[in-house]
Formats: structure tokens, sequence, C-alpha cells
């Protein structure tokens, strides 16, 4: 039989297997885990060269992607450093006062391809651009004048625009550069511009005084006519719109409406004819007064340009108005009310 000792002495024996095999199981578990560790170590630092190919790939392309958007937008500046950015922005900042903006394309390229500023210069009076805005000097060249540098070309231009500008020419009559372009090629000076046009100023003070109050009538004041006698053919379709527009307006003014110059303008250059002008502003008197009234009834408004546009244009958002309210008329003043919308028919109300 057992005594307490052997029972005491088999229980720690017990006690001691199930320690050791608890020892095996930790061990066990650090080593799976330690095994596990390094082969995700080793899987890492094989995907490391395949990630930073991936990064350079990407950034490579995010790279040409900007450059291409710098190129597109013309930021030509940012794609460049050092001198050659320093030579890019000097030529482009002096091209830019010439009026060749569109050149900067083609000075990145002369700049990138390692060409001088005075290379670069000369290469450019070449190209189409350049010629057209200093087309005056290819003439000159026709009739054996000296050419003249882009300084004394803009100089000239300046001077020929402060000319005209002083003597209150009409806006769009010789104020831009293609207009200067016979002058200088004519070897025209700023001094005898002057010249002509106080010639042309005298001419309009001296001219027939029914003479000149016929044209004020049409609209033509002493700007057009000085332009007139400067350059009868330039300022011809000037005087031509200006008379066109104001036969178009008297006819507004005949039936007691406002004269809208701008307006007028619009409908002479549509084509709008004084006959039909005549006939617009007849319809739009005879029912002005009771479209006017029949708006303010029904809370809405109608004024001279929508009744204008309803008219001369056939604008459909008013042609619908104007109808609605013709329709709403019919059905609050029929039967008995035959006698208010008589009432109604009266000139008068706002425009």
């Amino acid at each position: 039989m057992a005594t307490a000792d052997d029972l005491n002495r088999q229980l720690q024996s017990q006690r001691d297997e199930i320690a050791r095999l608890q020892r095996l199981v930790e061990r066990n578990k650090y080593t799976t885990q330690v095994n596990y560790l390094a082969s995700e170590k080793a899987r890492a630092a094989a995907e490391i060269p395949v990630l930073q190919a991936q990064i350079a790939r990407t950034q490579a392309d995010m790279a040409g992607t900007q450059n291409k958007y710098y190129e597109a937008s013309g930021q030509y500046d940012k794609l460049i450093g050092g001198e050659q950015r320093d030579a890019y922005m000097a030529i482009t900042a002096l091209f830019k006062n010439y009026g060749l903006e569109s050149l900067a394309g083609k000075i990145f390229d002369y700049v990138k391809n390692g060409y001088g500023s005075d290379a670069i210069g000369i290469l450019l009076q070449d190209t189409p651009e350049y010629k057209q805005r200093f087309a005056a000097n290819e003439e000159r060249k026709k009739l054996g004048l000296s050419v003249l540098n882009p300084q004394e070309y803009l100089a000239t231009e300046r001077s020929y625009r402060q000319i005209m500008k002083q003597a209150g020419l009409p806006a769009g009559f010789y104020d831009t550069n293609e207009d200067f372009t016979k002058f200088i090629a004519g070897d025209v000076s700023p001094t005898e511009l002057q010249s002509r046009v106080d010639l042309a100023t005298q001419a309009t003070t001296l001219a027939d005084s029914n003479y000149k109050e016929a044209l004020r009538r049409m609209g033509i004041g002493q700007s057009e006519i000085t332009a007139y006698f400067l350059d009868q053919t330039k300022a011809m379709p000037y005087l031509q719109k200006a008379a066109a527009s104001a036969a178009l307006g008297a006819e507004a003014i005949r039936q007691g409406f406002q004269f809208d110059q701008r307006y007028m303008e619009e409908l002479a250059t549509s084509g709008l004819s004084r006959d039909q002008a005549a006939a617009g502003y007849a319809k739009i008197a005879d029912e002005y007064s009771s479209m006017a009234t029949l708006a303010s009834v029904y809370g809405e408004t109608w004024n001279q340009r929508e009744a204008e546009r309803a008219v001369f244009e056939g604008a459909a958002d008013v042609g619908a108005k104007r109808k609605r309210l013709a329709s709403q008329e019919r059905g609050a003043f029929s039967g008995s009310a035959g006698g208010a919308r008589g009432g109604l028919s009266q000139r008068g109300g706002a425009r």
C-alpha cells in the first residue's frame, strides 16, 4: 500500500512533467513566432525593391504630367533653371513688350537647345508672328526704306495713337497696331500725321453748317466728320452705321419711345430697315399702353425693351409673356367688361 510520501513524490513528479511540457510549449510558441517574423522580414525585404521601383515610376509619371501641364499652360520658366531660366525670362519679357507673348514656346525651345540671347533674338525675327507684328518693315524693304528696330517702331505707334486720341476720333478708327502699318510703311512721320489730322479738323470746322447739321441729326458728330475728312474710305463704315442707327432711333422717338443708341446699333447691324422699324414701332405703340396696364394689374411688368424684343427679335420668352397677358385680358374682361377693355387701350404707362 502506497504511503503518503509515495503519493507526494508521484504528485511532484507529475507536476514536474507538466512544467516541463509547458516549457516545451512556450519554447515552441516562441520559435514559431520568431520563424514567422523572420519569414515576414524576408518577404518585406524582397518587396522593398519592387515598391521602390513603383514609387520611382509614379514619381516619374507625376513629373511628366506636371511638365506637360506647365508646357500646356505656358509656364515654361518652371521647366528650366539657373542661367537658362534667367535668359528665358529676360527674352520673353522683351517680346511681351512687343505684343508677342505667343513666341514663349519658341523662346523656350531655343533656350533649352543652348542658343544665346543674341542668336535667339535673330531667330525670332524670322518667325511669322514677328513679321506680322512689324509688318510695315516688310513694305519698307520693298520701297527701299530703312527698317525700324522694335523700339523705334513702337515709339512711332505710340505717337500715332496719341495724335488720334487728342483729335477725339471715334473708337475703332485708327487705334490698333494694324491701322498704323500703312503709315509706317509709307514713312509718314508723327509730325506729318499731326498735320493731316489738323487739316481734317479744320475742314470739319469750315464745312457747310447745313451739311454738319444734317449729319448731326443722323447721330454723326464732330469726331466722325473729322474721321471722314482724314480717311473717307475707312470712315465710311462708321458713318453708315451711325446713319442707320439714327434712322431707326428716329422711328422710336416718333412714337414717343426712348432712343437707346446701343440697341439701335444692334438692330442696324442685324439689317433692320427704316421701314421695318417704322412698322414695328407703330405696332408697339398701338398696344403698349394696354400691355403695360395689364402687366401692372397682374403683378408683372411690360417695358419698352420687352416690347422691342418681341417685335424685332421674335424673342420667345417675351412673346409668351405677351400672349399670356392678352389671354388674361380676354378671360377677365369678356362680356360686360368690354367697356373696361376699351379704356385700357389708351396710350400711357411706364416704359
